[in-house]
């Protein structure tokens, strides 16, 4: 099997060019364009194509897998930051409930605990996962930046970004399909998240995209809403690049 030493050193795909609009775009189109994202999604880099194709060690998913908590702990801590700075209590009501998601209505529940889990699952203990030991400083410095982002951003331009979420149910019925046939040792139980995942994402990113057409109104909050997109989507590019070449096989 070759490792990641022998792959080539990778740019990310450019996003889709944010439109000039000389007028606002109606709530169906300005839905197409954001969706339009989705080519550049960090879906299609190589390093989710070679787990998908079963072409990873047991040390590199364990390594996607610890780093990608220190994003999971991310998520409640921006979704937070966007209650705070939203003034409008019918969205506040329909946002919290991600809170509840990720954290768990009690202890021991939540996509935290079940990717928690998922570690655990492809052979790490509870408590490197706990500790985030394996976790690489641009791994931890991109989730900071997305939280930092949602703190100091309107907070629509904040929820803009959360949109990934439209690409969401695609990454997770690949996984889905692709793990247990070319990971058969990773245990049944650690796929509890990416199952999660197939109800939440479409319900989040319908919610999401109905806040953005009713407050994106104008070229210029259009224009932010897409600018916000494309900043989640390359800092996620950017936490997975720095795992795929940090993971190499020796």
């Amino acid at each position: 099997m070759s490792s990641l030493l022998d792959r080539p050193t990778l740019s990310a795909p450019p996003p889709p060019p944010i439109p000039v609009l000389d007028r606002p775009l109606a709530g169906a189109e300005l839905a197409a364009a954001l969706r339009a994202f989705h080519s550049s999604y960090y879906v299609e880099h190589p390093f989710h194509q070679l787990m998908h194709q079963g072409k990873l060690t047991q040390r590199e998913l364990q390594g996607w897998v610890a780093n990608r908590l220190v994003y999971q702990r991310a998520v409640p801590l921006k979704d937070g930051a966007i209650l705070s700075n939203c003034p409008i209590p019918a969205v506040r009501r329909q946002w919290i409930q991600r809170i509840i998601d990720h954290d768990g209505a009690r202890e021991g529940e939540g996509g935290i605990e079940m990717w928690v889990r998922l570690g655990i699952g492809v052979g790490l203990s509870r408590e490197e996962m706990e500790d985030e030991r394996h976790v690489l400083p641009g791994v931890r410095f991109a989730a900071e930046a997305y939280i930092t982002f949602c703190k100091t951003h309107p907070w629509v331009e904040s929820v803009a970004a959360s949109l990934t979420e439209l690409f969401a149910p695609d990454i997770m019925r690949r996984r889905l399909s692709a793990l247990p046939e070319h990971y058969p040792w990773i245990r049944p139980e650690a796929y509890d998240y990416f199952k999660s995942r197939l109800t939440q994402a479409p319900r989040d990113s319908a919610q999401g995209l109905e806040i953005v057409t009713a407050y994106c109104t104008t070229v210029d909050t259009q224009r932010k809403a897409f600018e916000a997109l494309r900043f989640k989507i390359e800092m996620l590019w950017a936490m997975i690049d720095t795992i795929y070449h940090a993971y190499r096989d020796d």
